[in-house]
């Protein structure tokens, strides 16, 4: 695979992916798992990658998540989200987008997938386009399509929607009624 980082984006490998995969720990979040002396787990979302997912939904591109851990958390803000598919304590995470194509009718090659750590490579490896966060581990960084310019949990499910929005076309349909081109958003056409 052939890396590309922050804004030099692969869009030819983006224009037919109908799912995005997300890992928890490390993408969704910072990586920090907060836990209060009951042993209660709390994670901080980040809002700009939750309205990135959101506007991946309105242009029909479903939403997965697959996480090695469980949290009652991951499933609030799943919830929140309206995100389709939630696969907790996935151990094989191949296994799991395997039941995962099966469940949503979405092959592989139309999934991308961002992920942080080397449990996530085997299910990247098949999907169609793989995504990492900037402080994603050094393996997966050299096994990725793409790594955004953002670390996970501050924006890198953000830059990936928007690339994929712009890779998709629906720029305009997607972002337009906030007046704002892909230039504003660091995005070159």
């Amino acid at each position: 695979m052939s890396q590309k980082t922050g804004f030099d984006f692969p869009f030819d490998k983006a224009r037919h992916i109908k799912m995005l995969i997300l890992d928890v720990d490390g993408v969704m979040t910072d990586g920090s798992i907060i836990m209060d002396k009951n042993g209660d787990e709390l994670k901080a979302f980040n809002v700009r990658d939750g309205h990135g997912i959101k506007l991946l939904q309105r242009m029909g591109i479903k939403i997965a998540i697959i996480t090695g851990r469980t949290s009652p958390v991951v499933e609030a803000r799943a919830n929140d989200l309206g995100i389709d598919f939630v696969t907790q304590k996935s151990l094989n995470k191949d296994e799991a987008l395997a039941a995962l194509e099966v469940k949503s009718g979405i092959t592989a090659e139309h999934c991308a997938m961002m992920g942080d750590d080397i449990i996530d490579l085997p299910p990247m490896y098949r999907c169609g386009l793989s995504l990492a966060p900037a402080d994603a581990c050094l393996a997966v960084l050299n096994h990725v399509d793409w790594v955004s310019g953002h670390p996970g949990g501050r924006g890198a499910i953000r830059q990936a929607a928007e690339a994929i929005i712009l890779a998709q076309g629906s720029w305009n349909d997607v972002m337009g009624r906030y007046r704002v081109t892909p230039a504003d958003s660091g995005w070159s056409t």
